[in-house]
């Protein structure tokens, strides 16, 4: 498989860099207050290189490279969100995935369109990959980025986890493959 090289920054995620993602703990500050999503979006992607310095950082493997990822957004704590390189077609078809600051890893979105639906229903890449669907509370902002540049018909995050998970079951594995 051949796997595009294609660093432009796609449209919906430039209209994700314009959104303020306000962020608060609930009172005891171990839980995300439901009406928050932990994501700062990025204007571009990381570079070629320091996409590989992160991934060999990230598992320990000098022998990788940062071909197959595109970082474009990130957590307070430093995990990331990634687009993974896994299939022919365009970047906005690749699917979303999470690299937590402490090695928590998940499929998160089938492709950048659903990704835009998680985030419209009030869930980040983090969220979903360490807390679950259920928190979310719907953000209208975000609904109206995700029908302007999903191009995927509407999808609560329930579903878009869900298809993400069956669609990449063997995700965490195929990542601890990678770790020395």
């Amino acid at each position: 498989m051949e796997i595009t090289a294609d660093r432009a920054f796609p449209a919906a995620l430039t209209a994700l860099s314009g959104v303020e993602f306000p962020w608060d703990h609930d009172e005891e500050g171990d839980e995300p207050a439901p009406t928050n999503i932990d994501y700062e979006p990025y204007d571009e992607f990381e570079s070629a290189g320091d996409t590989t310095d992160w991934i060999r950082s990230w598992t320990g493997n000098q022998e990788l490279d940062g071909d197959r990822f595109r970082l474009f957004g990130k957590d307070g704590t430093g995990g990331m969100a990634v687009l993974w390189l896994v299939r022919e077609g365009p970047l906005t078809g690749q699917p979303v995935v999470f690299f937590g600051s402490e090695g928590e890893v998940g499929p998160v979105a089938a492709n950048l369109g659903e990704f835009l639906w998680l985030l419209a229903g009030g869930v980040g890449p983090q969220e979903a990959v360490e807390f679950g669907t259920d928190s979310g509370v719907p953000h209208p902002e975000l609904r109206a980025i995700a029908e302007k540049h999903s191009g995927v018909e509407p999808r609560t995050p329930a579903e878009v986890l869900a298809k993400a998970r069956a669609e990449f079951p063997d995700f965490e594995e195929t990542v601890q493959s990678w770790c020395r």
